[in-house]
Order: C-alpha cells, then structure tokens, then sequence
C-alpha cells in the first residue's frame, strides 16, 4: 500500500507523554483508534483539522508532529 508524502512523529510523542495509548490519543481527537493506527503507519494522511487537534492533544505545533517528505 502506497504511503502519504508525510511524516509524522505520533508515535514518539505518545511515549513522551507518559505512554500515552492510541485510543486515549483518539479519544481525545474524536477519532477511531483505526485512524490512530493509519496515521501512525504512514497510510493516511490527516486533514487539517485533525492535524491540529493532534498537535493540541500533544500541546505541541503541527510541525512538531508532521512534517513534508522533501522531495515528494
């Protein structure tokens, strides 16, 4: 399956805060855990609105959680 020209970092920012699981992630976005796992495995890139309550989930920028592959 095809990725997304998007990186992203979900994944080591929910180890940085303590661990946090993909559905309490989800849960917090208002989102699926499925849409937790794609995001995480490159499969689906996030629309803008979920980037951002990601990034706030994370209380972080949305740069800090994804970012453009260069070249893509």
């Amino acid at each position: 399956m095809a990725g997304t020209p998007i990186d992203n970092a979900i994944r080591a920012l929910r180890v940085v805060h303590g661990d946090m699981t993909q559905e309490a992630l989800a849960r917090e976005c208002g989102v699926t855990r499925q849409t937790i796992i794609a995001l995480e495995a490159g499969r689906y890139a996030p629309s803008l609105e979920l980037a951002f309550r990601i990034a706030r989930a994370f209380r972080v920028g949305v740069e800090d959680v994804f970012q453009w592959k260069e070249g893509a």
